[in-house]
């Protein structure tokens, strides 16, 4: 009986149990690079994608791979002064790419927390 009413107890918390708060992050899109490369975040964060200054050339920002069951999207092409925002509500690993710099290997990847 009191091992049944302890599980009881400890359910709530590990029922609980997450990565934390959303965030909102910001990714630089340069010339030919993603800044940062990597990001790590936690499930349902914002992530703006904001084209410098320095981006003179145009790029985009296309999902290639990402957890099963997320629509994937391509941004408009932009340079300096554009921005695309999308929160993402599912975890695992996102894979992006500009179309315009692949051969550049302009990659980054997101991995979002549960």
């Amino acid at each position: 009986m009191l091992a049944g009413a302890a599980a009881i107890v400890a359910a709530p918390a590990v029922a609980g149990t997450h990565s934390g708060k959303p965030q909102k992050k910001t990714v630089n899109v340069a010339d030919n690079y993603y800044s940062p490369k990597k990001l790590t975040v936690n499930l349902r964060s914002r992530i703006t994608w904001k084209w410098t200054e320095e981006a003179a050339d145009v790029h985009d920002v296309k999902l290639v791979s990402g957890p099963k069951g997320v629509k994937k999207f391509q941004t408009e092409p932009g340079s300096a002064g554009f921005t695309y925002s999308k929160t993402l509500s599912k975890p695992g690993t996102y894979k992006f790419l500009c179309t315009f710099h692949e051969e550049d290997n302009m990659r980054m990847t997101i991995v979002v927390r549960h």
